[in-house]
């Protein structure tokens, strides 16, 4: 916990970079986290290419940016098989998916789930009910589920001995909205320790889970571009 929390002591202090990954170790498993201050970094969301073919993996994501460069992506948020987004999902303004607010099957049916909204200058986890009255006007948007911390709560249906494990990744906001953490087990790890680790270490009253078995970093600061065969839906990433 000590290195941990060391770690974190880090993520949130270190401005130089325009993205701050840390490796940290929770209750013995292991974690990465990558710091980002929404009001002053190029975060977006990115799923087609401007021809309207899904992007996929980082190979393609850099060639889309360029002559800019990736600082940090991640997977952010579910797909089918043909890879459009599950739930809501927004880019540069542009709507092409709606919000889903019923219950269903799956990890994203596991209510409350939640919408990740991005901003010129902020970033945050909303819980989807919350999000339909409210009508945030987010550039990007991109929604997930089960929501992992909610108002400094762990998601109820949660349980701490569930022998469900997997590699997981999600996101987690202060309550200004400035800072968004992006944070993936590097083994696997159930819901219950995966929202502890937002909830306790990284301290972010809420926090959305994008997604398990798939979830992919690239984190070029920590020489890591996780790679795997099947292409990826929406995808977070700063550019720089």
């Amino acid at each position: 916990m000590i290195r941990a929390l060391a770690c974190v002591l880090a993520l949130i202090a270190g401005k130089a970079a325009a993205v701050t990954c840390n490796d940290a170790t929770f209750e013995g498993h292991s974690f990465t986290a990558c710091t980002v201050d929404a009001a002053t970094e190029d975060l977006r969301l990115f799923h087609r290419d401007t021809k309207g073919q899904v992007l996929g993996g980082w190979s393609a994501l850099s060639s889309q940016v360029a002559p800019q460069s990736l600082a940090f992506a991640m997977n952010a948020g579910m797909y089918h098989e043909d890879r459009r987004a599950v739930g809501l999902y927004i880019q540069d303004g542009v709507q092409t998916a709606p919000l889903v607010t019923r219950k269903g099957p799956g990890n994203f049916g596991l209510l409350p789930n939640g919408v990740f909204c991005v901003t010129d200058d902020s970033a945050r986890v909303i819980e989807s009910l919350a999000f339909e009255k409210q009508k945030p006007a987010c550039r990007d948007a991109s929604q997930s589920g089960p929501m992992l911390v909610i108002g400094g709560q762990l998601h109820p249906r949660f349980l701490k001995d569930s022998p469900s494990l997997h590699i997981r990744n999600g996101v987690g906001t202060s309550a200004d909205g400035r800072t968004a953490i992006f944070a993936i087990s590097n083994d696997p790890v159930n819901f219950h320790t995966f929202a502890r680790f937002f909830r306790d270490v990284l301290k972010t009253p809420n926090a959305l889970f994008f997604d398990g078995s798939i979830s992919r970093l690239y984190a070029p600061t920590l020489n890591r571009a996780d790679f795997g065969f099947a292409a990826l839906g929406p995808m977070v990433g700063v550019v720089q």
